[in-house]
């Protein structure tokens, strides 16, 4: 099994080293470049493509945000977790809209940092506590966050269910197994959902979840 290719994108050298020597403990992941900017990124990016990008914010020349939507256009493959000290819900929920996979604090344990690579590789997405629990649900209470594409659909049962499983993060085929369904065929519900609710991504979806009730 060929292991996950990741690049790291954080202007300090020395995060950048004690990351690397965290993840070379998972044989699974193998580090294939580092670059210290959203331009040294990019560059990089186009001499070879990694399967995901710990991709910090603050950053000269080029941010984590202007990076994040030059990658998400450039390279739709590349999946992205934000790996950040920032917290603040503005940030998180621009960053999920732009297309970000996944997002971290920094000060998240090594272990969680390894999970969410992981699960970002099989399902394409991963949401810590932080993410889906206090500020999906913070969104849906104050309505903070109103986007017209969220607005209600109708969505059938099985729609319905495979909707409340994403939001569980089950994988294609753990949800598959669950209804008896190929995972290729879950894939075409969840392209079909996002189709109907309009959301660019697995992020977008979990948002419509929360503020329509489905999930709580």
């Amino acid at each position: 099994m060929n292991p996950i290719r990741y690049a790291i994108a954080d202007d300090h050298k020395i995060f950048r080293q004690g990351l690397k020597l965290v993840l070379n403990d998972d044989p699974g992941l193998e580090c294939i470049g580092e670059a210290q900017s959203g331009v040294e990124l990019l560059e990089l990016l186009k001499r070879q493509e990694p399967d995901i990008v710990l991709l910090d914010l603050k950053m000269p020349d080029m941010d984590g945000f202007a990076a994040t939507k030059a990658i998400k256009a450039d390279f739709p493959s590349v999946k992205i977790i934000i790996l950040t000290m920032h917290n603040e819900e503005s940030f998180i929920l621009h960053l999920m809209e732009l297309g970000a996979n996944g997002y971290l604090i920094k000060n998240a344990e090594s272990e969680e940092i390894i999970n969410a690579i992981h699960a970002v590789h099989e399902t394409n997405y991963y949401f810590n506590n932080l993410v889906s629990q206090a500020m999906l649900r913070k969104i849906a209470i104050n309505k903070r966050y109103n986007p017209a594409v969220y607005s209600r659909v109708d969505l059938n049962d099985r729609e319905t269910q495979v909707l409340r499983l994403i939001c569980e993060e089950k994988t294609a085929a753990e949800i598959g197994a669950i209804m008896f369904l190929s995972p290729r065929t879950i894939e075409g519900i969840r392209a079909g959902l996002q189709e109907k609710t309009k959301a660019r991504n697995i992020a977008g979806l979990v948002l419509y979840a929360v503020k329509n009730g489905i999930v709580n």
